[in-house]
Parts: C-alpha cells; structure tokens; sequence
C-alpha cells in the first residue's frame, strides 16, 4: 500500500515538474525548462522501474 501511495504522489511530482517546464518554456528559460523536462523523465523511469513493476 504504501508504494501505491509513493507511486501515486511520484505521478503528481511529474505533472508538477512539467506544469513548471512549460511555464518556464513560456518565459524564455529554455535551458531550466530542459532539466526540468530532463529531471521529470528521470522521476518516470524511477517510478515506472521501482515503484509500479515490483
């Protein structure tokens, strides 16, 4: 149960993490908003790998 939950709240950090890529996207800050984007497929890969397969 309690990897369902980190699971669940991984998956609102990601959509958070690319609400903010897109506004800084927006704004002209192309190169935070890649290690934004960048940081928010390390988080998939981690939660796709560790936290929903196993």
């Amino acid at each position: 149960m309690a990897r369902n939950a980190l699971a669940t709240l991984a998956a609102a950090c990601i959509v958070a993490l690319f609400a903010v890529a897109l506004t800084a996207m927006t704004v002209g800050r192309l190169r935070v908003a890649g290690l934004i984007f960048l940081s928010a497929s390390v988080l998939i890969y981690f939660r796709e790998t560790h936290l929903v397969a196993g």
